[in-house]
């Protein structure tokens, strides 16, 4: 493995500092490291309105090569990294509690709960090899174990005088008492529009699920990004021209994204299976490992013959406390149970799908994140003020 290929998550220049400077503004006390960038503009005024775009998927590298010299990168005042893993269930959940993966414990797309005995996607709630939901639990785990206090409560409870809204799209589950569906970057952008005309203070977190969606699809290369992007970039410059000086715009993405190259599956794999308690689970580009007791250098050995230059692997030990990847703070009490003791982190183009002989993995996507390299650590943060 070439680890002058990666980027390591920087707690003190990463995105969850872009959310602090904002929780600090509102008079939120935080334990985490701010941006000074944003907290030296966020200073100079009073705002009536905090704008925070989140374009999912628009990583540093995507912006240099689609828009290079556009109103976008005109404006980028930072490049920071992403929290760890750099995919949408940790990096979102960072926007939206205002803490790193290792005190929320939203670590991935899909994590094992014992309680279910089985492994959950995080969002949808399904269970992960069969993509069906969880029937009639006796618990249920996202009210009691991996619940957290919104920043839209957190900004609203220490500045009562600020209203606080989230606008997503229609299949997202709703986090602040102001939430409004916007299926679409134009829907996002009328909807900021109509929200800014009022008089009150406002923290509008506008999210749009593009062009990460796009780019699962088309991939990275592709003019469909591309067209999108600038699209994109004409409807938000126009928006923010016609913005009042008392509004003020950052924008940023929760992670980049890597074209996938090649797709292996553990199933091919017997002499790895042979070493498991149990399915790997997180993502393809992030898997952990529940190894038999005894067989842990064996497993290694084995590993790392097949997929030493494609993905980094590491006890969980190392992981968590050598190189801190889920960030710091209070550990949440379900990270033992979600993470095994090994875990492999892509530095490559490479996944390893998650499946089983009960239930094929999911379909390859062109594109994908959640893997250690520059195309999907690196971050712009975008800030558009008068």
């Amino acid at each position: 493995m070439k680890k002058e290929n990666i980027i390591m998550p920087n707690y003190d220049n990463c995105i969850l500092c872009t959310i602090t400077s904002i929780l600090k503004y509102y008079n939120v006390e935080t334990n985490h490291k701010s941006s000074k960038k944003i907290d030296e503009i966020l200073q100079q005024k009073d705002y009536k309105n905090v704008i925070f775009l989140v374009l999912d998927g628009l990583g540093e590298h995507i912006l240099n090569k689609d828009l290079p010299n556009g109103y976008l990168k005109n404006n980028q005042i930072d490049c920071v990294t992403s929290v760890y893993p750099s995919t949408t269930t940790a990096a979102l959940t960072t926007y939206y509690s205002g803490k790193p993966p290792y005190e929320t414990g939203w670590i991935a797309w899909s994590q094992y709960f014992k309680e279910y005995g089985r492994a959950v996607d995080m969002f949808s709630h399904n269970e992960s090899y069969m993509r069906e939901p969880i029937k009639n639990p006796l618990m249920d785990v996202f009210k009691t174990i991996v619940n957290y206090e919104s920043i839209f409560e957190q900004i609203e409870k220490a500045s009562k005088d600020v209203k606080a809204y989230e606008l997503e799209p229609e299949y997202a589950e709703r986090r602040a008492k102001r939430s409004i569906r916007a299926n679409n970057l134009d829907e996002l952008i009328m909807d900021i529009q109509d929200i800014c005309n009022d008089s009150d203070k406002k923290f509008i977190f506008a999210y749009s699920d593009n062009p990460d969606g796009l780019l699962h699809k088309y991939g990275v290369e592709s003019k469909e990004v591309k067209e999108f992007l600038i699209e994109a970039e004409s409807k938000i410059q126009d928006m923010c021209n016609k913005m009042e000086d008392d509004t003020i715009v950052i924008i940023t993405a929760d992670h980049g994204h890597k074209d996938i190259e090649k797709a292996y599956t553990l199933l091919d794999y017997p002499e790895i299976q042979e070493c498991l308690i149990m399915p790997a689970s997180l993502e393809s580009r992030v898997l952990t490992f529940w190894v038999k007791e005894g067989m842990e250098k064996i497993f290694e050995e084995r590993f790392n013959k097949i997929f030493k230059d494609e993905f980094w692997l590491m006890t969980k030990d190392e992981f968590l406390n050598k190189y801190h990847f889920l960030g710091f703070g209070k550990k949440h009490l379900k990270i033992d149970d979600f993470i095994g003791n090994y875990i492999a982190l892509s530095v490559a183009g490479s996944i390893i799908r998650l499946e089983t002989f009960l239930a094929e993995g999911k379909p390859v996507k062109k594109s994908t994140h959640c893997g250690l390299t520059k195309e999907e650590m690196e971050i712009p943060i975008i800030v558009i003020n008068k």
